[in-house]
């Protein structure tokens, strides 16, 4: 089934079209992100028949890499086949885990090897570090797979533009994992709500957060050290640099990266244009091993179509204060979303805006009427509103799974069906552009003022 032809990818899809032109039950069923259901490619539906089945491999097998096998194993079609990884402990354990579950899989150090023994393979998920993602990926799309690879791209953009140009030269699907554009939340939220319906009016400015307490860095169990000769041959200079890689210059991007591109990109997709310009200030104030910034805050500006508008983002690494969400707030109200629900869910209209009652029976919003309590004060009784909810609108989407899930059915329904990838390179990209750019910016102290051509693979 590599050789699927690739309807989803070599152009930008819009979302709001997708969802205008999906009959209401097609759109429950693709926000809903059922994978490997609908109609197949011989136009024959698969409500009578087993789901077709996938033959897939995983391609660093860490922390991330365990995230996303969890998600694929709740999606029915899905077979492993064969896990890759330099590191032994992640071998053990990624093909223990999946054996666990019947997935008996070929177990690889090279991921050469792989992709040199591993004929019969549908999709490759490529979910190592940084620094590798393109030439894994690359090299994937130019054996004829179609990819899923973790974010970002590259903390290289020279590389990261080379994933953009190998999928339109092989005609391979390559999704890029900012989960979030496949969330039904986040659709909802930001495709029916904002851009829809226009609730909150005109959008002058977004703000995100990602803040996490101090930690200490990653060790490891002393019996799977690897063997200094190893080590440099994949291009690691100490167990501690591959265990923490995201802290250093060569392999990741830093928090900025790490945790901002999945905010950032959301920052872009509700006003519909990129970044025309940044500022941003940070540093390693904190820990003294680290060679990237512990912390960061940086202002976007966007030429929108309605005007000139801003983002603030921020990123701590020693205080978890206000966790991680998103808020939009426009002249008729703001909205507050987060991948966790009870730290973001909800939108608040301004006094003066237009009624939103008629968005509550449409199904758009749910009510924000609060509970009532009647309140005896020397025999007479008040009505007293006793909610923190109050004055807000609760987004009605539930996502009863985890958050990678939708954005994997979204590839995998792609590989089969054809669908639209809501990720594809020439989005990730752009976000790509957006993150590291701004690191440049921390570390030359100068304002940057983006060009198209930046956003240009």
């Amino acid at each position: 089934m590599s050789d699927l032809k690739n309807t989803g990818q070599g152009k930008k899809f819009s979302r709001r079209d997708f969802l205008k032109s999906s009959a209401s039950a097609g759109l429950s069923a693709a926000l809903a992100g059922g994978a490997l259901t609908g109609t197949s490619l011989s136009g024959k539906t698969q409500e009578d028949k087993k789901p077709a089945e996938l033959k897939v491999a995983l391609i660093g097998a860490g922390t991330q890499g365990r995230v996303l096998i969890e998600s694929c194993l709740r999606i029915p079609g899905i077979r492993f086949v064969a896990v890759c990884d330099i590191w032994e402990y992640s071998q053990r354990y990624a093909s223990r885990y999946l054996k666990k579950y019947g997935h008996d899989v070929n177990v690889y150090e090279d991921y050469r090897d792989l992709l040199s023994q591993e004929k019969g393979l549908d999709a490759v998920i490529v979910a190592t570090p940084d620094w590798m993602h393109a030439e894994h990926a690359n090299a994937c799309m130019e054996a004829g797979f179609h990819v899923y690879c973790e974010k970002e791209m590259s903390n290289s953009l020279a590389e990261a533009k080379t994933l953009v140009q190998t999928a339109r030269k092989t005609g391979k699907l390559l999704q890029v994992g900012h989960q979030r554009r496949s969330n039904p939340r986040y659709i909802h939220a930001i495709d029916r709500l904002i851009h829809e319906k226009n609730i909150l009016g005109r959008i002058n400015a977004v703000y995100a957060q990602w803040n996490r307490a101090k930690s200490d860095m990653l060790g490891w169990p002393k019996q799977y050290t690897m063997d200094q000769g190893k080590l440099e041959k994949f291009g690691y200079a100490s167990m501690t640099e591959f265990r923490n890689w995201r802290l250093f210059k060569k392999y990741g991007g830093g928090p900025l990266v790490d945790l901002g591109s999945h905010q950032i990109d959301l920052f872009s997709w509700v006003y519909g244009v990129n970044p025309s310009s940044v500022m941003a200030s940070g540093g390693i104030d904190y820990y003294k091993n680290w060679q990237w910034y512990d912390n960061a805050m940086a202002i976007y500006e966007f030429k929108t179509k309605k005007g000139t508008a801003r983002g603030l983002y921020q990123v701590q690494t020693t205080t978890k204060h206000g966790g991680f969400y998103e808020a939009f707030m426009g002249e008729n109200g703001s909205l507050v979303i987060s991948e966790v629900p009870q730290r973001g869910n909800w939108a608040m209209r301004e006094a003066h805006a237009p009624e939103w009652e008629s968005l509550v029976k449409q199904g758009y919003l749910k009510s924000e009427a609060p509970p009532i309590q009647k309140v005896d004060t020397k025999n007479i009784f008040l009505d007293v509103r006793v909610t923190a909810e109050a004055g807000r609108w609760p987004i009605p989407v539930e996502m009863a799974k985890p958050a990678h899930q939708p954005h994997l059915e979204n590839f995998f329904n792609a590989v089969l069906h054809g669908t639209p990838l809501n990720c594809p390179p020439e989005i990730a990209y752009e976000s790509a552009v957006a993150v590291l750019k701004t690191n440049e910016v921390i570390e030359t102290r100068r304002y940057l003022r983006f060009r198209p051509e930046h956003f240009k693979a």
